[in-house]
């Protein structure tokens, strides 16, 4: 006979496979089959196998030259303002130096991610002239950090001052790297002109690679953050790093469509300007319709439908756009 300590370490775990089967169906989340790498001096050949989201078997073999990995950054540090601002300090500190201590004594503290600048002179309106040049210097080098550093200001639905990466500028000079890709998933539709095909199969793809969670955009100051060329080598990405190499593949293969990026606060999807059907969840912007898909996983969601937490962000107006040139 079963002790009941035998009994409860049996049925609670068989009872908690029969609740997770009940609310998420065997062929509702991701699965990627298999995942394979090859580098060589040349180039580097990927191959995936993954099920769909019909339950279907899916594979897909291309190789990007090597040349690819130097397009853009493959990895994003994490914004830090203090080592931000200690970069502008050092400019500040440069053009200080320039300056005639005869004429004007300054000073450039930096206390964290605060900086603090001093002008004492005895000549008429000196020391707010070269204050206002320091000023144009602490501007221009801070840009000049964020620029070089992959990263750019945004405004939060809370009208907080952030930074984030700069998924646009990865996508801008990402796609035509990626137009292998995109190639062979042409091939994989027998080169049929199907946008929705095509968007289909990369989305289900996409959808299967392992997920990294997004947990919050302005206090993870991107760590986390996979540019498209990193998470195709590691396997591996947030919502927004998918929603990034999304639409650069989304650009390589339409390459005049209107796509846009939509912002929630804890997740990213995609637009594309195409030929609608009635079941699409659609967002009109600026005019043009949008129909909304979501790269994310492991929920493997349709092209032109979305999950219902997105549905209330977007209904409610919990959203912001950034448009794919």
């Amino acid at each position: 006979m079963l002790t009941r300590t035998v009994l409860t370490s049996f049925i609670l775990p068989l009872l908690f496979i029969l609740l997770m089967l009940c609310i998420y169906p065997i062929n509702t989340y991701a699965s990627q089959l298999s995942f394979q790498k090859s580098v060589s001096p040349s180039d580097i050949q990927f191959t995936y196998r993954w099920l769909d989201a019909d339950g279907a078997e899916q594979n897909v073999e291309f190789s990007l030259p090597s040349e690819a990995l130097h397009v853009a950054p493959t990895t994003q540090a994490n914004y830090k303002p203090d080592i931000a601002q200690r970069y502008v300090t050092v400019s500040l500190m440069k053009e200080a130096k320039k300056i005639n201590p005869r004429e004007a004594i300054v000073s450039v503290k930096q206390k964290n991610d605060d900086i603090t600048i001093s002008v004492k002179s005895t000549k008429p309106n000196m020391s707010d002239q070269i204050l206002s040049q320091l000023k144009d210097v602490q501007r221009t080098a801070y840009n000049d950090y964020l620029e070089k550093h992959y990263y750019t200001r945004f405004t939060t639905l809370f009208n907080e001052q952030a930074v984030k990466p700069d998924h646009l500028r990865y996508i801008a000079q990402t796609y035509e790297a990626m137009r292998p890709i995109s190639e062979a998933f042409y091939d994989k539709i027998g080169r049929v002109e199907n946008n929705r095909a095509y968007l289909t199969l990369l989305l289900g793809w996409i959808q299967t690679i392992p997920y990294d969670t997004l947990e919050d955009r302005v206090a993870s100051n991107g760590s986390g953050f996979a540019p498209p060329l990193g998470l195709l080598t590691q396997n591996r990405g947030d919502c927004d790093s998918k929603a990034v190499l999304t639409g650069a593949l989304v650009r390589a293969f339409l390459p005049t469509a209107h796509i846009v990026m939509i912002f929630l606060p804890h997740h990213a999807l995609l637009g594309v300007d195409i030929n609608a059907i009635n079941s699409d969840e659609k967002l009109e912007i600026e005019g043009k319709t949008y129909v909304l898909f979501d790269p994310t996983g492991p929920a493997l969601i349709r092209f032109g439908d979305i999950s219902d937490d997105t549905k209330r962000y977007i209904s409610t107006g919990r959203y912001q756009v950034e448009h794919i040139d």
